[in-house]
């Protein structure tokens, strides 16, 4: 039996996170069934859960890709960057409306609960090594503490992706946005 080239095993598992991605956004986690994900990725089952444990695991798989990209972002730009790129281009983060199903998964599923939060942590540890950055620079809210921020940052981005998920109009995000980024930044004394 031929080998396959590692290329070819990444191209593959690329090809089925871009389908899954796209299923996800259509279909919701619970929508995204494996006759779906055939359709949307154009292969068998075999061939995805070859790359893939099961549709957790490959759900996972684009929080992960995803967390990655986001905390990069936050890391140099901050969370708002990041909010802003989701508002600016929200077809890359579509599948993030089936947060709502996440959450109820969250709540049911401590095994999913524990894989999501890991995965979450390398965006919330950008953010927070961020913000603590910025404060030492003087610009940055010193009456709470890092992790408060870290929070309020996050409920917002949770109502942004909502917003986008259900379609809600985007007119005066970016308004809100710099009102959000304005809100933990020191305030410059007359």
């Amino acid at each position: 039996m031929p080998k396959v080239s590692d290329d070819h095993l990444a191209a593959r598992r690329r090809e089925i996170l871009d389908g899954a991605r796209r299923c996800f956004a259509d279909f919701g986690y619970d929508g995204a069934t494996v006759k779906r994900l055939e359709e949307a990725t154009g292969l068998s089952r075999g061939a995805i859960f070859h790359h893939f444990r099961d549709k957790e695991a490959l759900f996972l798989a684009l929080a992960d890709e995803d967390a990655h990209r986001m905390a990069d972002v936050a890391a140099e730009q901050g969370l708002v960057q990041v909010m802003r790129d989701m508002l600016a281009r929200p077809q890359d983060f579509d599948w993030l409306g089936t947060r709502l199903e996440i959450a109820r998964k969250i709540r049911t599923d401590t095994g999913f609960r524990d894989e999501w939060r890991a995965r979450s942590a390398e965006l919330d540890s950008a953010t927070l090594s961020r913000l603590q950055s910025q404060r030492t620079a003087g610009r940055l809210r010193d009456d709470l503490p890092a992790e408060v921020l870290v929070t309020y940052l996050d409920l917002v981005m949770d109502g942004l992706i909502n917003r986008l998920a259900t379609g809600e109009s985007t007119a005066n995000l970016e308004a809100v946005l710099d009102l959000v980024e304005a809100s933990v930044r020191t305030n410059a004394r007359a």
